[in-house]
C-alpha cells in the first residue's frame, strides 16, 4: 500500500479513543501521514503517540466528564429513556455539523484520503458523502447491527430461541426503532438535511455500521451471538486495544501473590468515578478472607482513601496497575464491562465477574454471560455477597475456565492491527482500480 494520508477521528471519551491508538501507531510506523482530530485533553495524548493533532475548533467537547455541567438540565430527567435520547442528541448527533465544519477545514488544509473514525463519531458517515473520502468505521463495542436473530441493541438481552422468542424480539426491535427512538432517527435524517444530504430508511445505528466502507469490529465471532446475516463490510479483526509499546513490564509486587491461594483483579475504568458501585462491595467482599487477594486498580478515583479505609494485608489498591502485567497473576477478574479490559481478560483466560449497565456495558455483560466465561451479575451496584458468591463459582466450577480458554484460543489467531491493514490496503486498491 503505497503511502496515505489518513485521518483518525473519535470522540473525546476514552473508549472510543483508546482502542484506536494501536492502530495509528502501526499504520504510522508503515509509513503513512497519520493525523488525528480529537477534543480535550486527548489532543496531548495524540501527539505523545508522536502524531499530528487537529483539535476541535468549531465542534464543542462534550463527554461524561463534562456533560452535566454543559447541559444542567439533564440532570432533571428522570426516566432512562428520556435521558439516553437526550445523550444521543446532544453528544453525538448535534455535534455532527460542527465535525463536518472542522473536517472540511482540515481537508482544504490537508486532503486526507481515508477517514477511520469509531463507529458513534457521526461526522465520519457525513463527509464520507461530503468529500467523498473513503471512511472506515471502527466498532469499539459489540457488533450494534440490527438482526432477524437477536434483540434491539443497548437492551444487554441475549438471543431468545423458538418462534415465541423471534417474535418477542422482533416486537422489542420496532418498538426501539420507530417509537422509543424515533425522535433520534428524525434528528439525524434532518441534520443530514441539512447538509444536502438524502435521509435515510435505515435505523440511525445500523445506518453508521452500514454506511461505511469498511467496518472494523474490534472482537472475535466467537464473543458475538449467532446472526442471520452480517453486512459484507464487517471485519472481525480481534481485540483493538491501546497503543503499547510492547516492552512486557513486571508486576513489581508478584512476590506477594505467591502467599494466597485465590487473586482477584478488581477495576471500573477510568470513567466511572464512584467507587461506591464497585470497588468497595469487592473490597468489603473479601475483607474477611486471608486467604484471597484482592488487587484493585481505581483509575485515580480516590486511592488513598481506599487505602485508608481498607488497610488490610490481602489489598493491592493502586492507581493503575498494567493489565498485561498483572492478569497473568490473576485467577478472576471482576468489572464494570468495559471492553477492553473485557479482550484482555479473556485473552488472559481470565473468567469474568461483570456488574455493569450504563454506556452500553449491559450489551458487553450480556455476552459474557452469553458465553458462559462468566457471571453477569446485571446491576451496577452489585452486593458483597453477590460477589463473594460469583467469585466463588467462577473458581470451582471448571466450565467456565474451559470456555474462556477456548475463546482465548480463538482471540490469539488475530493479529488486530496487521488484519486492520490487511483490510484497509484491500479498500484503498479497489478504490485505485475503479479511479482507473
Amino acid at each position: 500500500m503505497n503511502s496515505q494520508r489518513i485521518l483518525f477521528a473519535t470522540m473525546p471519551m476514552d473508549g472510543h479513543f483508546s482502542p484506536l491508538t494501536g492502530l495509528a501507531v502501526h499504520l504510522h510506523q508503515l509509513g503513512h501521514d497519520v493525523r488525528w482530530y480529537v477534543g480535550g485533553d486527548y489532543g496531548e495524548r495524540v501527539k505523545d503517540l508522536g502524531l499530528h493533532h487537529y483539535p476541535f475548533v468549531r465542534a464543542k467537547t462534550v463527554n461524561q466528564e463534562n456533560l452535566d455541567s454543559v447541559f444542567p438540565d439533564r440532570s432533571r430527567l428522570k426516566n432512562t429513556i428520556a435521558r439516553l435520547r437526550f445523550d444521543i442528541n446532544e453528544v453525538f448527533l448535534l455535534r455532527a455539523p460542527e465535525f463536518v465544519d472542522d473536517l472540511k477545514a482540515i481537508h482544504a488544509d490537508w486532503p486526507f484520503d481515508l477517514i477511520i473514525h469509531d463507529v458513534a463519531f457521526i461526522g465520519g458517515s457525513f463527509i464520507q458523502q461530503l468529500l467523498s473520502v473513503k471512511s472506515v468505521a471502527v466498532g469499539v463495542i459489540p457488533l450494534a447491527e440490527s438482526d432477524e436473530w437477536v434483540g434491539p441493541s443497548g437492551m444487554g438481552m441475549p438471543p431468545r430461541a423458538g418462534f415465541i422468542g423471534r417474535q418477542y424480539q422482533r416486537f422489542l426491535r420496532y418498538m426501539v426503532q420507530h417509537v422509543l427512538f424515533k425522535p433520534c432517527n428524525d434528528l439525524h435524517n434532518q441534520l443530514r438535511a441539512g447538509q444536502g444530504l438524502p435521509p435515510v430508511s435505515d435505523f440511525m445505528f445500523d445506518y453508521l455500521v452500514r454506511s461505511a466502507d469498511l467496518y472494523l469490529q474490534s472482537g472475535v465471532p466467537g464473543f458475538e451471538y449467532p446472526r442471520r446475516r452480517i453486512s459484507p463490510t464487517v471485519r472481525f479483526v480481534g481485540p483493538l486495544l491501546p497503543f503499547s509499546s510492547g516492552k512486557r513490564r513486571s508486576f513489581d509486587q508478584a512476590g506477594k501473590v505467591l502467599s494466597y491461594t485465590k487473586v482477584v483483579l478488581v477495576t471500573q475504568g477510568t470513567v466511572e468515578r464512584d467507587v461506591e458501585k464497585l470497588l468497595v462491595p469487592t473490597l468489603e467482599a473479601f475483607q474477611d478472607d486471608p486467604t484471597t487477594l484482592v488487587i484493585a486498580t481505581t483509575g485515580g478515583a480516590q486511592t488513598e482513601e481506599l487505602r485508608d479505609r481498607f488497610p488490610h494485608d490481602n489489598f493491592i489498591i493502586d492507581d493503575f496497575i498494567p493489565f498485561n502485567a498483572v492478569m497473568p497473576y490473576a485467577d478472576v477478574y471482576v468489572t464494570n464491562g468495559g471492553y477492553g479490559g473485557v479482550m484482555l481478560a479473556l485473552q488472559n483466560n481470565l473468567p469474568i465477574m461483570v456488574a455493569g449497565v450504563h454506556e452500553g456495558k449491559n450489551e458487553i455483560a450480556a455476552r459474557i454471560g452469553y458465553c458462559q466465561v462468566g457471571i453477569n451479575l446485571k446491576t451496577e451496584t452489585p452486593k458483597p455477597a453477590q460477589i463473594r458468591q460469583a467469585v466463588g463459582t467462577l473458581l470451582t466450577d471448571p466450565g467456565y475456565r474451559q470456555n474462556v480458554r477456548r475463546l482465548g484460543r480463538e482471540l490469539s489467531q488475530y493479529n488486530a492491527n496487521k488484519l486492520a491493514e490487511q483490510h484497509i490496503h484491500d479498500l484503498l486498491e479497489k478504490q485505485a482500480l475503479v479511479a482507473v
